[in-house]
């Protein structure tokens, strides 16, 4: 019986530095030379996931901007993917324009993946994000609305205080063709707000990659209400010490924290149990 492991990234395998310990690394690439069937769901686009797991020797596709896109880490190839129809765009664009929040807009754009955003629209969430992607050549800064909404829109991002978002998405939520996804991001006191097309969700993402990996079985690994739909569609679901407590509870267990290489000890040990 073939078992898939797949792991969550920010919270869950990296730790609060954002980086990967040497002895998850060292234990993973173990695992994986001796046949782990082992790769990551993130948040993260394949872009700014790449350099957080290098010296990871990933040879499976991984799951990628919540079951977004389905790709191979070293090429780039995309294996699966869902995009916003014309008239879903326009729908979150008219959306997003009634409260007055300004997105970040993920698109392929003459054939390059693009993050666009207005320029001199930022909240202070935004700010910081721009910030640390300063150098990210993706990013793209508009002038206009025509210009933001530009390419084929695969992801949009707001960031704000809670209050702000939370109108936008308990409206998104009765909305049939889309995906959302509403936390807090990790060690910043800011909401995000994500929208997806319908079938993006990590656990999407995860069932396609068992079919295509041929496995019989998934065993998941998280820390944050993202991977609530993994947990729940996954034969076994383990979250971090530092999880939130609604994965927790949809948990088959707890295992160490991200600060403790909780992942690559469990599956060590797991493994070395036969």
């Amino acid at each position: 019986m073939k078992t898939l492991y797949l792991s969550d990234l920010d919270g869950t395998l990296l730790n609060r530095k954002t980086a990967l310990t040497p002895n998850t690394v060292a234990i993973l690439n173990t695992l994986m030379e001796q046949g782990l069937c082992f790769s990551i769901a993130t948040a993260r686009s394949r872009s700014s996931a790449l350099p957080v797991i290098e010296g990871l020797h990933l040879t499976n596709p991984g799951v990628f901007h919540n079951g977004t896109f389905l790709m191979e880490p070293e090429t780039g190839t995309i294996l699966s993917s869902q995009v916003f129809s014309l008239e879903q765009q326009m729908t979150i664009h008219r959306l997003l324009n009634r409260y007055r929040i300004p997105p970040v807009c993920y698109a392929f754009l003459e054939g390059r993946e693009r993050l666009s955003y207005r320029t001199g629209e930022q909240s202070v969430g935004m700010e910081y994000y721009l910030y640390n992607r300063r150098n990210d050549p993706r990013m793209r800064a508009c002038g206009s609305e025509e210009e933001l909404f530009d390419g084929d829109i695969y992801y949009f991002t707001c960031i704000g205080y809670k209050e702000e978002l939370l109108p936008i998405y308990e409206e998104v939520k009765t909305l049939k063709d889309f995906s959302c996804i509403f936390q807090q991001e990790l060690y910043r006191p800011e909401y995000w707000l994500e929208i997806m097309p319908k079938n993006a969700s990590k656990a999407y993402g995860m069932q396609k990659l068992k079919e295509i990996l041929h496995c019989d079985r998934v065993v998941v690994f998280g820390d944050a209400l993202n991977d609530l739909p993994m947990f729940k569609a996954a034969d076994e679901a383990y979250a971090v010490a530092n999880a939130a407590e609604e994965l927790k509870q949809a948990a088959t267990g707890i295992i160490g924290s991200n600060e403790e290489d909780g992942v690559a000890d469990w599956l060590l040990n797991r493994l070395l149990q036969g």
